[in-house]
């Protein structure tokens, strides 16, 4: 019986986008499952050619979707957003850097009304010690681009662990097709004045690229792009 934590009664819909992650998606799905709290699991399946989608194929308890052809995260993202019948709308990467067990508290300023997005913040207490020099950097830059530009004293923009209202999420044209979900959706809801609570996660483990991790310096430069070409045009 799945246990179930104090965000009862309300459905989160777990947006999982998932490109070639045979190493990492059986077990994802199984901590996703186990995590205390009542939820949808919406994966997207970008196109995937390593046999990822042969293993999603035989999950029962999953809504999947399936990109007839590669577009990037932030395309799989819209997707999964379309499909969410949930209250709270939260997303979920699928290389095991971020624990389903700490999506409670992350979600915990919505269900109490605080707010109507709350990002979970890896760097609360300063960077982890297994996080790649370039990445540290290229993170400061992007909370330092968003203080200057929005006013915002966020520490982690690039948090995958981002959550919203449902109905919030779904009324904003978002357009990303890859990593610069991240940027738009955080330039999008400060333009419209929306306050953004962050947690801090106790349990992030950063991957390297040799395990997988996909993202590159260029969607750090990409991300500041689009942080101010949010705050000065649409």
């Amino acid at each position: 019986m799945e246990r179930v934590a104090k965000t009862a009664p309300h459905l989160i819909s777990v947006i999982v986008p998932v490109y070639n992650e045979t190493d990492t998606m059986r077990e994802l799905l199984v901590r996703l499952r186990a995590a205390p709290f009542r939820k949808e699991i919406i994966v997207v399946d970008d196109c995937s050619t390593d046999g990822t989608g042969g293993i999603l194929a035989g999950e029962r308890d999953i809504v999947l979707v399936r990109h007839e052809r590669n577009r990037g995260k932030g395309a799989a993202i819209r997707t999964g957003i379309a499909q969410a019948t949930g209250d709270i709308i939260i997303i979920q990467d699928a290389d095991l850097e971020y624990d389903p067990n700490e999506i409670p508290k992350v979600v915990a300023p919505i269900v109490e009304g605080r707010t109507d997005i709350a990002y979970g913040s890896r760097f609360k207490r300063g960077f982890p010690k297994d996080m790649a020099f370039p990445n540290k950097i290229a993170n400061l830059i992007l909370a330092w681009t968003v203080r200057i530009l929005y006013r915002c004293p966020l520490s982690d923009e690039a948090t995958c662990y981002k959550a919203f209202r449902s109905s919030v999420l779904k009324s904003m044209k978002l357009r990303c097709e890859r990593f610069e979900f991240c940027p738009e959706v955080t330039a999008k809801a400060l333009r419209a004045g929306r306050r953004i609570v962050e947690t801090e996660l106790i349990n992030y483990r950063p991957r390297t690229q040799k395990k997988g991790k996909k993202i590159r310096w260029t969607d750090g430069v990409e991300a500041v792009f689009t942080l101010a070409r949010y705050r000065f045009g649409s």
